[in-house]
């Protein structure tokens, strides 16, 4: 295996999407509004991570976490109506936002929230 570690069966192929499952960034609604909404949000919050400034720790910020959760929100209000409103977007650190994912995804899989 030359270039990555997957097998010649398993290879991403050029102009295909990694993962079909999930559609593109832009079907699960990461286009160019999203990036405009995000650099707003980062202004916003100042390049700070805001779960990182309630522990009382100042860390940069590099992404933008939905507060409540896609799949949450779905779950609640039976449509992702409103998940993009400002209240609901934080600046994070990728860090912070890496932990936040996993601890979402466990509590998803019936896990114990972390």
């Amino acid at each position: 295996v030359r270039g990555g570690s997957r097998c010649d069966a398993h290879k991403v192929r050029e102009g295909s999407f990694a993962d079909r499952r999930r559609g593109s960034r832009h079907e699960r609604g990461y286009g160019s509004a999203w990036d405009r909404l995000r650099e707003q949000i980062l202004q916003r919050d100042k390049g700070l991570c805001q779960v990182s400034l309630k522990k009382g720790l100042v860390v940069p910020a590099t992404q933008v976490d939905h507060i409540i959760s896609k799949a949450e929100w779905r779950r609640r209000h039976g449509t992702l109506d409103g998940v993009d409103d400002p209240s609901n977007l934080q600046a994070i650190s990728a860090a912070e936002h890496r932990l936040k994912t996993q601890a979402e995804a466990a509590q998803g899989r019936g896990g114990s929230k972390v």
